[in-house]
């Protein structure tokens, strides 16, 4: 195997975006572990309507306006009427991570 400049330069730009790939990745992925491993502090109840659905790859996101006017995107298995009104969790974990889901 014989390696020239040109071989090396030509090969550059997807190395480089390797390398950058895993650098984003590993940290994100030991952010969601830490987070994950955190034990949960508090959990509150919130009232919110669900305005619409997006189904990805297996994930159904739900857009939900909360009480406030304000609104997210929760993950959920099970079907949820839009326009209905639902009722949700926030999750506040020892970290100080924040995550809704909806109450069972």
């Amino acid at each position: 195997m014989s390696w020239t400049y040109a071989g090396i330069k030509r090969d550059t730009p997807g190395v480089v975006l390797i390398v950058v790939l895993f650098a984003v990745m590993v940290p994100s992925a030991l952010y969601k572990w830490t987070n994950d491993a955190s034990p949960i502090r508090s959990v509150e109840p919130i009232d919110a309507t669900v305005r619409s659905t997006h189904s990805d790859h297996g994930r159904t996101l739900y857009l939900v306006a909360l009480e406030t006017g304000s609104s997210i995107l929760v993950e959920d298995d099970l079907p949820h009427l839009i326009g209905a009104p639902a009722r949700l969790e926030r999750v506040t974990r020892e970290n100080g991570s924040t995550f809704y889901r909806f109450a069972n």
